[in-house]
């Protein structure tokens, strides 16, 4: 399955080379098994996972949930760590950070780093998987999915071709920094009800988040268009434009769940006290 190599060989053909220091590592050397995890995953999310469900009670994965999202938190402790002591807190440049693609310390540590976080976005599919055997299929959204797939996806070819591009890690930096906290939220509200309703206030600020990191990531690969540095054109577009996606749709997502739900609450808290109340209140 050479299609997705001879893609990225067409659109820049000064990577059409594999990098050789990760081209042995897991899942690095075909697109074939990362083809078929992610047909096999979008498959089983949106169709055969719910008929598999149909008549079956939803699983109790209060527990598994719990443990989960605790090693979530330790992956990616170890991961923002990784990318600090690498070069991100002493020695790299947050304007203009060079390619490296040497056989030095901190460019293989680098290098490992983010085959890290390539397993991790591999690890994340999990997330939908347990929706799927909770019955929660409603929160399996589009952007749920498009989020995962798209994540694990450019994680695999930036770790296959381009982890010497060293600007651009800071995108596992910051990824790695937010879901220290979003799985330290999910792992308490995995504890019960009680956990879930005194947290219920930050929830929507998981999602503030969200859009920050990824205007901080847009904003950060977009300074090379305005400077002499040696990154690629080509790959600081492409994460710029999956940044204006992610920051519209997150955004979409916190208008819908948030805003608009406070301006019903509000309407109808209002609609009680004059003696009238919605149908969709009732």
């Amino acid at each position: 399955m050479k299609m997705l190599d001879d893609l990225l060989g067409w659109l820049h053909p000064p990577y059409n080379n594999i990098d050789p220091r990760t081209n042995e590592w897991f899942l690095l050397s075909g697109a074939g098994p990362i083809t078929i995890i992610l047909v096999a995953y979008i498959y089983i999310c949106t169709s055969a996972g719910e008929r598999f469900m149909k008549d079956k009670q939803p699983y109790d994965l209060r527990k598994i949930l719990i443990v989960y999202n605790f090693i979530q938190i330790l992956i990616s402790i170890y991961i923002f760590k990784e990318g600090l002591m690498a070069g991100w807190l002493y020695h790299f440049s947050y304007t203009c950070q060079p390619n490296d693609y040497s056989e030095s310390e901190v460019a293989i540590r680098i290098a490992r780093a983010c085959h890290s976080y390539f397993l991790v976005k591999l690890f994340e599919l999990l997330d939908t998987l347990f929706f799927v055997l909770r019955k929660k299929q409603r929160q399996i959204t589009f952007l749920h999915l498009y989020h995962h797939t798209v994540m694990l996806l450019s994680t695999w070819v930036g770790t296959r071709y381009f982890s010497g591009t060293l600007h651009l890690t800071f995108l596992g930096l910051a990824n790695s920094f937010v879901h220290i906290i979003m799985y330290g939220y999910y792992m308490l509200t995995a504890f019960g009800p009680e956990m879930q309703k005194s947290l219920m206030a930050w929830k929507k600020y998981l999602t503030i988040m969200q859009i920050v990191q990824f205007g901080a990531v847009g904003i950060h690969a977009a300074q090379i268009f305005f400077i002499e540095c040696d990154v690629s054109k080509l790959l600081a577009t492409l994460v710029c434009l999956n940044s204006i996606i992610f920051i519209y749709l997150f955004s979409s997502f916190y208008i819908q769940n948030y805003c608009k739900s406070d301006t019903n609450h509000v309407r109808n808290t209002s609609s009680s006290k004059t003696g009238y109340t919605s149908k969709k209140s009732e």
